[in-house]
């Protein structure tokens, strides 16, 4: 998957959330992390990881996308920036 395509996935799997489809976000969520992970430095990885693992346990569906579409995608670019 290219950086752009990965942008986009990104994005998109965001939306999902935002529209209350929660179940289809976190499918295409798990496979987004297994194209994602290997880009991105795994100590600044795990602290954003465990705040869309807690928001997702909270439901809070609004706040996982905000994590997934600027935290997640920043660290994303950067990995891809080294």
């Amino acid at each position: 998957m290219s950086a752009i395509d990965q942008d986009d996935a990104l994005r998109e799997c965001a939306a999902l959330f935002r529209l209350g489809r929660d179940v289809a976000g976190a499918l295409r969520m798990v496979e987004l992390f297994e194209a994602v992970l290997p880009q991105i430095e795994p100590q600044a990885g795990a602290v954003v990881l465990q705040a869309m693992l807690d928001a997702q346990q909270r439901q809070d569906w609004l706040a996982l996308a905000d994590y997934l579409e600027y935290e997640l995608l920043h660290l994303v670019e950067q990995g891809a920036s080294h």
